[in-house]
């Protein structure tokens, strides 16, 4: 099995550590919406604890991505 990082995988680690440190103070909705794609695309099947967390992370993304879109109604 072959065990290098792609560069997909080095961009979802990035944006990870990125939002364990500041949540989402400092992304752009294009920078939610690409690690939204990359979580989407990461098997965590096998890992039961990162399946909870890749989850939970999602619903924390896609209610960021609403309150960004639609910020309007949270005024």
């Amino acid at each position: 099995m072959d065990y290098r990082l792609t560069d997909e995988d080095k961009e979802r680690i990035k944006l990870l550590n990125e939002f364990v440190e500041n949540k989402f103070k400092n992304f752009s909705l294009e920078q939610i919406i690409r690690l939204q794609e990359l979580l989407e695309k990461k098997d965590y099947s096998s890992e039961k604890k990162r399946g909870k967390s890749k989850k939970k992370m999602l619903n924390e993304i896609n209610v960021e991505i609403y309150k960004r879109k639609d910020s309007d109604i949270w005024k």
